[in-house]
């Protein structure tokens, strides 16, 4: 018999034995959470927020059935509602680890333990990791001290803000060039600065930065954010010649890719050197009820991926519950 001791009996869902464990309410947890509850799996999603980067996005293009795009917060609405029609609650708390528990004497599926950094434990006979990955940072002086005062890595949250200064956006991919454009739409003077001397955004996103006019500074890093109380200028260095500058600006935007959030689960020996999660075709990790999903599988950093990983995870969660006739509690 499985014992509850250690838990907290202050609420039904601690109590409660799921059959899935979903972390992280992104596109990929959403999915993850559709499926598993239509395959009549009792479900619960813990994440910190809603939507993850997708709910960050200004525009969202190349969603399928959405030809004219949605917004990232109206996507995000929608999922979470469709969860919530079929009875998917969200918990919301950061999950701080998990730990395989009861394993030695119980024949079939480990039980998991997902502890929570608001000291809540749930318990569940299967994990599904969606977690995402957060924005990269430059690690330049400045850059951490002038967070939330200039420095911003999200233009559709602190874009408003700027209407009528200047910043400079900094990257190269589709990210950086789609939130130039927004930040632009809305009244900011922008300028890009790239490390490089190609965009490697889609064609399409390049074409449409350059009928913006937006000037870009290429071959150039910023090598320090400078204020007093809140950013006032950046100094720029160009990577061929050496040249160093500096730039009055009022803010700083940062878009130069993501980080995987895996830290609390790097102790299972399931991440690999840059901290994302491996997973097989059915999105297996090393860990036997241990699956992954979306960006935190370091796959191609899209939406319909996310999505598609998550249907794939939670299908290979009930296919692994049945194998034990764990399914229901059965």
């Amino acid at each position: 018999m499985f014992s509850l001791g250690g838990f907290s009996r202050g609420g039904e869902y601690e109590k409660k034995l799921w059959d899935v464990l979903i972390i992280g309410a992104g596109p990929a947890g959403f999915t993850a959470a559709i499926y598993a509850k239509r395959f009549g799996l009792e479900t619960l999603i813990i994440s910190k927020d809603l939507g993850g980067n997708m709910a960050l996005t200004d525009l969202i293009e190349n969603y399928p059935g959405f030809p004219e795009g949605i917004s990232g917060s109206e996507l995000t609405n929608r999922m979470h509602e469709q969860v919530k029609r079929l009875g998917v609650e969200v918990v919301f708390d950061e999950v701080e680890r998990i730990d395989p528990a009861e394993c030695a004497y119980y024949e079939g599926p480990c039980k998991f333990t997902v502890k929570t950094k608001n000291g809540k434990k749930y318990r569940g006979k299967t994990i599904i990791i969606a977690v995402g990955a957060s924005p990269r940072k430059l690690k330049v002086p400045g850059e951490e001290e002038f967070t939330g005062r200039g420095v911003s890595y999200c233009a559709t949250c602190d874009g408003p803000l700027f209407k009528g200064k200047k910043v400079v956006v900094v990257g190269g991919g589709n990210t950086a060039l789609q939130e130039a454009l927004y930040l632009k739409s809305i009244g900011v003077d922008v300028t890009l600065v790239h490390r490089r001397d190609k965009f490697r955004a889609d064609k399409i996103l390049q074409d449409r930065f350059k009928e913006s006019g937006i000037p870009a500074i290429l071959d150039t890093v910023v090598t320090e954010i400078i204020g007093k109380d809140k950013v006032e200028a950046v100094k720029l260095r160009n990577v061929k010649t050496g040249e160093e500058k500096e730039m009055k600006v009022d803010g700083v935007f940062i878009f130069i890719g993501y980080e995987p959030k895996t830290d609390f689960v790097k102790h299972l020996g399931i991440t690999d050197d840059y901290g994302y999660i491996p997973v097989d075709m059915y999105m297996r990790t090393k860990v036997p009820g241990i699956f992954a999903a979306g960006d935190i599988t370091n796959v191609f950093k899209q939406i319909a991926v996310a999505v598609g990983q998550g249907a794939i995870a939670a299908n290979s969660a009930k296919e692994f519950l049945e194998k034990w006739g764990e399914k229901n509690g059965e």
